[in-house]
């Protein structure tokens, strides 16, 4: 039986009704970051989770242009700005940057809250011409879904909310992970290769490709071709479940987002915040339940 149906406590949060039938609800839980509810296969229980990691955006400005966003950990965000301008041929060597500062600054005015910072470099006089080139022709690498954001404010953009959409048991959940693995051919045939799925009771679709970011994308092409409503179904996802996933679920209209792997804090926060149902660790006939728990029924 799932633990008891959602009401509101004095303070405004949600607490477990004892008296719930084996139709009730499940709460949310008191911390979805660190104890979210795990479905075991038999049944519910609320258990530690591994540790979710740090997102935040980062802006790689140079010489006082921002010339890249991306989504990292807040660690060693001056190696980052470095290795950033190294790779990205924007400099030779070490020598080229006369200076270097890591600030932490005022998220966009909707996202109160959301960590965001700075890396900054300055070059010596000359290499600044080719920046406003390389922005013009900037490209975004697979492993990064915001790479080719060139602003804070574009990489968190106003928070999109999902209409209620599916409602789905836990074995469903199980059946959407086993689907989009079915669906995985080009992953069988190299397992260097993410997958994105989309699954209902209707219907299963998959779609591959090299970038986890690019695979969501090729799938919201198919859903719109097709003019599936994304509403009666579930995102699926072979990768980790960072919070640029879970805002182009919100984009397609899906109001559940399921991965195999630990989500980000700033994914969680950021599908509490939409509306979403997210899933991670879904593995087998288990999985955690990070948010908006009304979605899952059992």
């Amino acid at each position: 039986m799932p633990p008891g149906e959602a009401s509101p406590s004095q303070d405004g949060t949600a607490a477990a009704s004892e008296d719930a039938g084996p139709r009730g609800g499940i709460p949310r839980a008191a911390d979805p970051v660190t104890m979210p509810w795990r479905w075991s296969g038999s049944g519910w229980v609320q258990a530690e989770a591994p540790a979710a990691p740090e997102e935040a955006a980062v802006a790689i400005v140079i010489d006082g242009t921002s010339q890249a966003v991306l989504m990292a950990t807040p660690h060693d965000l001056a190696d980052l700005a470095l290795g950033f301008a190294l790779t990205e041929g924007l400099i030779a060597s070490p020598a080229d940057v006369t200076d270097r500062e890591i600030a932490q600054v005022r998220p966009p005015a909707q996202l109160p809250g959301v960590p965001a910072y700075e890396a900054r470099l300055w070059l010596r006089p000359g290499l600044a011409s080719g920046l406003a080139e390389r922005r013009r022709s900037m490209v975004g690498p697979v492993g990064c879904g915001l790479c080719g954001v060139d602003s804070i404010a574009a990489a968190l953009p106003q928070v999109v909310r999902v209409a209620e959409g599916a409602r789905l048991s836990p074995q469903d959940v199980g059946r959407a992970m086993k689907a989009l693995s079915e669906g995985q051919r080009r992953w069988r045939e190299t397992p260097a290769i993410h997958a994105a799925g989309f699954w209902s009771p209707a219907q299963a679709v998959v779609r591959e490709d090299v970038g986890r970011h690019n695979a969501l994308d090729k799938l919201a092409g198919a859903l719109a071709n097709q003019a599936t409503d994304a509403r009666a179904g579930a995102i699926v996802m072979s990768s980790r479940l960072s919070v640029d996933l879970v805002q182009k679920t919100a984009r397609i209209g899906a109001s559940v987002l399921i991965g195999a792997s630990t989500p980000t804090r700033l994914a969680i926060a950021w599908a509490e915040a939409a509306g979403i149902t997210l899933i991670g660790r879904a593995r087998g006939e288990t999985f955690d339940l990070y948010t908006h728990p009304q979605r899952i029924e059992g």
